[in-house]
Formats: structure tokens, sequence, C-alpha cells
């Protein structure tokens, strides 16, 4: 996050995570909406309705967060102790590991390989844990890679987790917009999955309204009452404009997953057939989600790969290390067409250079 907010900006940004962002008339009834009045002791009501709807679950399994990356605090939060081990995928998203360290856990890591295509190993996943082991952390899809676990990985996971005494907290802030440009049914959320299970996510990598921080867990009554407890000594609450927004968004979450999927397909597809031509790139697994994580031929660490194209193209993506991965750079899918399309043929030409 230190080199996310302290890097200097890029004419073509292919760094940057969030879907495009919407516009306040992207909402329907957004500029009426904006009252100061209204309960949120627990979390806002209809916005905790309007995610429960959104899934199909009781209102009582749902906690709202100041985004995933609050979510994922809160999950945290209720599930470890000082002292305790937490697992965590590598490569990973390092605020998972920032929030855990941040709580007074010990972090541990296990291998999500590359030459695998990032899929779960559960034997190294469950000879990495210890007897201390109460929290499991994944993505899916995994962040950097973008590789997709199915339902059967997610249940396996749940159980090693179980077996140990420990929670699987599964952040999915990417896995709408992966089921949005999807042509198969939808992931299932972890924590429908298993009891043990939390899912986080948000309204912004999928659809576009990072400004609302508007992010939540889903998991057992149980694991959300502690939630909410530890949303106590935190922030307390949230922003009640931004909530009542909130809810507007996803009462109209169809219309906002339409803009998404021709943002993303577009992009998608863009991006698979500049990869045809890119002989020193090479994909872990197949573009499914709006971040991918190409590994570069005969380049050990991408930092200096990643400063000299930002100098001289003017070019942004994410050099490797920051994710525990250095041969990699991690690249945006997720913005305007006509900047990835630029931003891609100026990293191609630095390739080649």
């Amino acid at each position: 996050m230190v080199w996310a907010k302290q890097r200097p900006p890029a004419k073509f940004d292919l760094a940057l995570s969030n879907l495009l962002a919407c516009s306040i008339d992207d909402i329907d009834g957004a500029r009426e909406a904006l009252s100061l009045e209204g309960a949120n002791e627990n979390g806002y009501p209809p916005l905790l309705d309007a995610i429960a709807a959104h899934y199909g679950v009781p209102a009582t399994r749902v906690m709202t967060g100041n985004g995933c990356s609050g979510a994922n605090l809160l999950a945290m939060g209720a599930a470890l102790a000082p002292g305790d081990d937490v697992l965590i995928e590598c490569p990973y998203y390092d605020p998972l590991a920032g929030a855990a360290r941040l709580l007074g856990a010990n972090v541990r890591f296990f291998d999500r390989r590359f030459e695998d295509g990032y899929q779960l190993d559960i034997d190294a996943l469950t000879r990495a844990m210890t007897p201390r082991t109460r929290l499991v952390v994944l993505t899916n899809p995994h962040n950097p890679g973008g590789t997709l676990l199915d339902d059967a990985a997610i249940v396996a996971a749940a159980r090693a987790a179980a077996d140990r005494g420990a929670v699987l907290l599964v952040d999915e802030v990417y896995l709408d917009i992966a089921d949005i440009v999807g042509s198969g049914p939808r992931h299932t959320p972890a924590a429908l999955l298993a009891s043990n299970a939390i899912s986080t996510s948000s309204l912004t990598k999928s659809y576009g309204l990072n400004a609302l921080r508007c992010g939540w867990a889903l998991a057992s009554e149980d694991l959300i009452e502690r939630m909410r407890r530890t949303r106590d000594v935190v922030d307390g609450a949230g922003t009640l404009p931004a909530e009542r927004l909130s809810v507007l968004a996803l009462q109209q979450i169809d219309r906002l997953a339409d803009r998404a999927r021709a943002l993303a397909s577009r992009n998608l597809d863009l991006f698979r057939v500049w990869m045809i031509g890119m002989k020193r790139l090479e994909l872990p697994a197949p573009a499914k989600a709006t971040v991918v994580f190409p590994r570069v031929e005969d380049v050990d660490d991408t930092r200096v790969l990643a400063e000299g194209l930002h100098r001289g193209y003017g070019v942004a993506v994410v050099p490797g290390y920051l994710f525990g991965e250095p041969r990699n750079i991690r690249i945006s899918l997720a913005g305007r067409q006509d900047a990835l399309k630029e931003g891609l043929d100026r990293l191609a030409d630095f390739l080649r250079s």
C-alpha cells in the first residue's frame, strides 16, 4: 500500500485494479439519497438487507466494513488473539498479512506455485499449519494471479482448517467480476460452503464504486457477532450517506453488472489477443478476472523493469516483489480500453527493446 500511495502518477496506469469508476449519475436516485439520518449501530439495516438479498442469506449472516480490507480486518479481529498463527497463501496480497501482524498474530506462508497455475495445493497448506494456526487466508480469484478455485477446493481448505480448530477467510473481492465475464455458473461464496469460513467482498473491484467504501463479510451468526464487537473498537459504524448510496447500488446491481461486463469483457479480449505476440511473458493460467500476473522471461526481479517502464514510457505496472513473487508483474485490465491498449502497446515496445 505504501508503494501504491507514494508512487508517481503514470499517463497509462495499468497498476490500478479498481474497475473504472462510476459517476454519481450511474446510480438512479443517488443525488436524492444523501441524507445524514438513520440508525447504524450494528450496520445500516437496509444495507445489511440488500447484501443479504444479493447472496440469498439472512441479514444476521452479514457484516459491513470499510471496503473489503476493512471487512478483512474485522474478520481477523474476530478470529485471532495475539500470538496466534495465521497461514496465508504466497504470492499474497500484502494488506492481508499486514492486518494479521497489526493484531499481533504470527504470519506464516504456504506456496501457490506458478508452475501449478497458482492452483491450491491442499497438502502444502496442511503441512504448513501449526498447532497454533487459528486462521487460514486465501483469495479467490487469486490476487495477484487471477486463478479461480472451484467449490471443491474451497471445501477442502475449510476442512483442513477445521481439523486444526481454525477459521478459513477467503477474500472474494474479484469473484463477482470473474463470474460476470465468465460463461459458467456463478461460484458459491466460501461462507456458504463451510460453517468455519468467512467470505469478504465489496462494490469496488467488480462494480467501479471504490469511493463508497462498501465492504462486507458473510459468515456464521457466531462469527458475525464477534465481528460486530470487533468493529466497536475499530470504527464503530460506517458512513451513513455512503451506505445509503450503497443500498441504491445493490438494488441496481444487475445494471451495474452489465456496465462491468461491457468494460471487462472488451479489456480481457484485448489482453488475450495482445498476449499472443508477447514471447517474453508467460501467464500461469488463462486470464479470467481484471488482474493478470505474467512472469517476465530472464528477469529475476521486475523492480528495475517497472521503474524503467514508468520513467521511459509513462506506463505503471506493479512489480511482483510486492506480492512475494519478484519475477512477475501485475497488470490491471479494469480501466478505460483506450488507455489499456496504449499502455499494453508501450509495454510491448519496452520489452522488445
